[in-house]
C-alpha cells in the first residue's frame, strides 16, 4: 500500500509567478520511493517550472516542496547529492572530449569509478574520445543521461529524456532505467511522448494551466468499462444506443466511445453491413485529451 511507502517528493500548494505571467498556480502531489511518476501537459502548462522549482533553480512564490523529507530551498545542497537530472535541452563545452566531461562530472561524487563510466558509455553506444562539437543532438542527450546516472542517484528527474534519440536507443534508455528502478531508484518523468509514459510509469500527474487536474494510476486506465470503437463501413450508419459518445466519421470510419454491455452493441451493429470493427481500450492519450480537447 502507498501509505506504507516512503515519500520521496512531496509538493504542497506550490505557486510560482513571473510578475504578471503565470508559472504554476497550484501543484499538489506525492511521489513514492521506487515508483516511476509521469508528469504530462502541453507546452506552457507548468511542467518545467515545477521541475526547476523542485531543483531550487527557481524559488516558489508560495507553497512547499520536500524531497527525501528535506526542504527543497533550505536543504538544496544535501538533496542534490542524491539527485540525477536530465534537462530537456543540453549544452556543453564544445571542445571537451566526452570522457573528460564525464570524468569532470564524476569528480563531484564519491562513489563513481571508471568502470561505471565505461559501462554506461557502452550501454548507450557513446564514443568516449569524441569531442562534444562532433556529436549529434541525440548523442549529446546520451551524455546528459549518463551524467545523471553516474552516481546511482536515489531520485532521477527527467525532462523529455528521449527527445532526439532513435527508437532503438529510446528503448535502451528505459531498459537501463528499469534496472536502476529495481535497485530502488525513484523516477520523475516529464514527457510529451504519452505512449512512453503509459508504458513505463506507475502513476501520472496531468497539469493544465499551472494546476494539477488529475493523478491517475496508469495500470487502471485501460481497464475501465468505456471502450473506443472503430467501424469501417462504406455507408454511414446511425447506432441507436445509450452509452455512445464522441461520434465522428473519419475516412469511412465511424469512431466513438461506448460504455455498456458489449454484446448489446454488437447486436445493434449486426443490423448493418460493415467491413471491419475494432474494439479498443482507452489509453493515457484519451485521458489527456479529455482535459485538453482533441477536436
Amino acid at each position: 500500500m502507498k501509505k506504507d511507502r516512503k515519500i520521496i517528493i512531496e509538493i504542497k500548494d506550490l505557486c510560482k509567478n513571473y510578475g504578471k505571467a503565470r508559472g504554476v498556480t497550484k501543484v499538489d502531489l506525492k511521489v513514492y520511493e521506487g515508483e516511476t511518476f509521469g508528469f504530462i501537459g502541453p507546452n506552457g502548462s507548468g511542467k518545467s517550472t515545477t521541475i526547476r522549482t523542485m531543483l531550487n533553480f527557481l524559488f516558489p512564490t508560495k507553497g512547499e516542496i520536500k524531497i527525501f523529507g528535506l526542504n527543497a530551498v533550505t536543504d538544496s545542497s544535501s538533496i542534490k547529492k542524491d539527485i540525477g537530472y536530465v534537462p530537456s535541452e543540453v549544452n556543453y563545452y564544445e571542445h571537451m572530449k566526452v570522457i573528460d566531461l564525464l570524468n569532470f562530472a564524476a569528480s563531484f561524487h564519491d562513489n563513481v569509478d571508471s568502470k561505471r563510466i565505461k559501462y554506461l558509455c557502452d550501454k548507450f553506444e557513446l564514443q568516449e574520445n569524441k569531442k562534444i562539437n562532433e556529436l549529434s543532438f541525440g548523442n549529446k542527450k546520451k551524455i546528459s543521461i549518463i551524467q545523471a546516472l553516474l552516481h546511482h542517484p536515489k531520485l532521477l528527474i527527467l525532462d523529455e529524456p528521449t527527445n532526439g534519440l532513435d527508437p532503438l536507443m529510446q528503448k535502451r534508455v528505459f531498459e537501463v532505467l528499469e534496472e536502476e528502478k529495481e535497485n530502488g531508484m525513484t523516477i520523475f518523468l516529464s514527457s510529451h511522448n504519452l505512449s512512453e509514459v503509459e508504458k513505463y510509469c506507475d502513476r501520472v500527474g496531468i497539469i493544465k494551466e499551472g494546476e494539477i487536474v488529475d493523478i491517475k494510476d496508469v495500470s487502471k486506465i485501460n481497464f475501465g468499462t468505456t471502450k473506443k470503437i472503430v467501424i469501417n463501413t462504406d455507408k454511414k450508419i446511425k447506432l441507436k444506443l445509450s452509452g455512445i459518445t464522441d461520434e465522428s466519421y473519419i475516412n469511412n470510419e465511424l469512431h466513438f466511445k461506448y460504455e455498456g454491455d458489449i454484446n448489446v452493441l454488437l447486436k445493434e451493429i449486426n443490423k448493418y453491413e460493415i467491413k471491419d470493427i475494432a474494439i479498443l481500450p482507452l489509453t493515457l492519450e484519451d485521458s489527456f485529451m479529455e482535459y485538453y480537447g482533441s477536436r
